[in-house]
C-alpha cells in the first residue's frame, strides 16, 4: 500500500488531479466559519471539519469528478460528508469537468477565498480527532482505486 500523501500535493485519479489545499475546525457561529456552512453548533461530542480541496480535468477529455469521500482515523473508523446543499458557494459537488476546468471555478468565491477550495464536511466525534493520523479517502470510479490523502488537523 502507497503511503499517504501529504496535503498540498497535487494526486490524478481518473483523469482528474486532486489537491487538499487545507483541512480546518469550523465554528458555525462565528465568522468566517459561518459563511461556509448554515448549521447548528455540533452536539458537544462533536466538531465540524471542512476539507477544502481543488479538482481539475488536466486532460483532453471531459471528466466526471469523485462522489465518494471518506475519513479514516487510525483505530479504523470511517466518517462520510455531510450533505450541504447545492446553493453553498463553497459546497464540493462532483460533476463533469470540461478539458483544464476545475472545481472550485475560476473566480467563484470559493477559489479566490482563503481557503482557495471547495469544501468537505465533517461531523467528527472529539475523541476520534484523537486518533491520529487521520486520513481521506477518496474513491474513484474507474480502475484506479483511490487517493489517500493525510489531514493536518
Amino acid at each position: 500500500m502507497d503511503e499517504p500523501a501529504r496535503e498540498g500535493l497535487a494526486l490524478e485519479l481518473d483523469g482528474v488531479d486532486y489537491n487538499v489545499f487545507i483541512t480546518r475546525q469550523l465554528n458555525p457561529a462565528i465568522p468566517p466559519d459561518d459563511a461556509y456552512v448554515e448549521a447548528p453548533e455540533p452536539e458537544p461530542s462533536d466538531t465540524l471539519y471542512g476539507i477544502f480541496l481543488q479538482t481539475c480535468n488536466t486532460s483532453d477529455e471531459p471528466q466526471g469528478t469523485a462522489e465518494e469521500f471518506m475519513i479514516v482515523d487510525a483505530q479504523g473508523n470511517e466518517f462520510e460528508p455531510d450533505e450541504l446543499p447545492l446553493n453553498n458557494r463553497f459546497a464540493y459537488h462532483p460533476r463533469e469537468l470540461l478539458p483544464q476546468e476545475c472545481i472550485p471555478e475560476a473566480g467563484s468565491v470559493a477559489q479566490l477565498g482563503p481557503t482557495a477550495g471547495s469544501m468537505l464536511l465533517f461531523t467528527l466525534p472529539l475523541e476520534n480527532t484523537e486518533y491520529r493520523p487521520l486520513e481521506l479517502e477518496i474513491n474513484g470510479g474507474g480502475d484506479e482505486g483511490g487517493l489517500t490523502f493525510e489531514l493536518d488537523i
